[in-house]
């Protein structure tokens, strides 16, 4: 078990539901003792994850603090105005609503405040780097939206190779007139420039809305540049590089807009709010608010740069040619062509490892086989992990890999030894009380 809070949790569980227990326990002891790198993953404190399961559960809450449709609502305002305010700190913007239950959830009220069914949006595409909600045509934003795309840098002599292509972005948006123009991604390791966005959708009257929420965390300690003043609505998951309970967030600047966002969460898009997870987020603003969160972003992006120069010493590319931020895409193929995502991810897991399979840019292999795996270190640094740890992993990666393509039996032989390694690093820096920050 990661902490005596969580043993005590159980143990209340199991006294009700022993089967429900056990289940639990053993996903405790998974994260305990496994390696996480998925980059849309992270380790609550004990606090967020206590106060993600009291007793505020409990209360319907409609409508907004002042503003509810159910009677006993008194400390449920206070707790939601409280991370509201500490949100806008935070990010520094003036208004925020922190009920949305999701960051697909969160974005959906953004679109509806944004624009009106059938309008034209432009973004990035899925396969390189954009997010489901952002355009797939099985999602809302696809089915009720009108996406259009830009691209990535596709010429492998440029500088900007596999990067943000800003020329593309404002000839896509003149050709278009798009009413809202969407920057943030779910797999692109560079820095992106909020401001030339605006400066594009200012040259074509759209809208910029912002997604961060895989680099929120960063944005917050001031370690990626902030989306404000330049987007005029930004949403954002409240994990991941945040550190909070899973749910989203969306915030602005315009008393209009906030006003179109608010509607659109509730009733828009959603009855009442989860206020046992609003008092979540709470708290993992206030951590975030603490100056040694910085410090620990810090190391996010060290920790990355440094696994992301290990992997490619190695002999693995990583795209774009290396990150700004939390994650990276690798580029299996340079290894080998016989490897691929779906087999790497598996073979890890089996190690102890947990990463995810992920396309790389116009990858021509299907997004359940894929070329690549994105790998992130928000947990691996929330454990307490620093370069050297990075570098110790990034070998057990290629040993994994070389092994499975050398047959079952030297995988098998080469994951148990591995297996072991992670184990014992994993005991040797246990997942803390409080997580650590420096």
């Amino acid at each position: 078990m990661s902490s005596t809070i969580d043993q005590q949790i159980l143990d209340v569980i199991r006294k009700s539901d022993p089967e429900v227990a056990d289940i639990v326990s053993r996903e405790a002891e998974r994260q305990e003792h496994t390696i996480e790198l998925i980059a849309s993953e992270n380790h609550a404190s004990p606090a967020v994850t206590v106060a993600a399961g009291t007793c505020m559960t409990n209360k319907y809450a409609e409508g907004y603090p002042g503003r509810r449709y159910y009677g006993g609502c008194v400390h449920h305002d206070s707790i939601e105005q409280l991370a509201r305010d500490r949100a806008k700190a935070l990010f520094g913007c003036t208004y925020a609503n922190v009920q949305p239950h999701s960051g697909a959830q969160a974005n959906a009220a953004a679109f509806m405040a944004m624009m009106e069914p059938g309008d034209t949006f432009l973004s990035l595409i899925l396969k390189d780097g954009g997010h489901l909600s952002h355009g797939m045509h099985l999602n809302f934003s696809g089915i009720f939206y009108n996406p259009v795309h830009y691209p990535l840098h596709y010429d492998k002599d440029h500088a900007q190779y596999e990067q943000i292509d800003y020329d593309a972005v404002r000839a896509a948006a003149h050709e278009h007139k798009p009413k809202m123009i969407l920057c943030g991604y779910s797999a692109y390791p560079r820095e992106i420039d909020f401001a030339k966005f605006r400066e594009i959708a200012d040259e074509v009257g759209a809208l910029v809305l912002a997604d961060i929420s895989h680099i929120s965390g960063l944005v917050a300690a001031g370690v990626h540049p902030s989306p404000f003043p330049h987007a005029h609505v930004v949403t954002t998951t409240t994990h991941k590089s945040l550190r909070g309970p899973r749910g989203g967030l969306i915030m602005t600047n315009d008393e209009e807009l906030n006003k179109l966002v608010n509607r659109n969460v509730f009733p828009g898009t959603q009855g009442g709010p989860l206020m046992h997870i609003i008092t979540a987020k709470a708290v993992a603003f206030g951590e975030a608010l603490k100056p040694d969160f910085r410090v620990y972003q810090e190391q996010v992006v060290t920790n990355a740069r440094a696994l992301a120069s290990e992997l490619t010493s190695l002999g693995y590319r990583i795209t774009s040619g290396g990150t700004d931020n939390h994650l990276m895409l690798v580029d299996l193929t340079t290894k080998s062509d016989e490897l691929t995502g779906k087999d790497a991810e598996r073979w890890l897991e089996d190690a102890g490892i947990i990463t995810n399979k992920n396309g790389i840019p116009d990858d021509p292999r299907p997004p359940m086989t894929t070329s690549g795996l994105r790998l992130g270190t928000p947990a691996t640094t929330t454990r307490g992990f620093r370069e050297a740890e990075m570098s110790r992993i990034a070998q057990w990666i290629d040993r994994v890999l070389v092994a499975g393509l050398d047959g079952d039996e030297e995988r098998e032989r080469v994951t148990k030894d591995v297996r072991d390694q992670v184990v014992a690093l994993c005991k040797a820096h246990p997942l803390a009380h409080e997580p650590v920050m420096a």
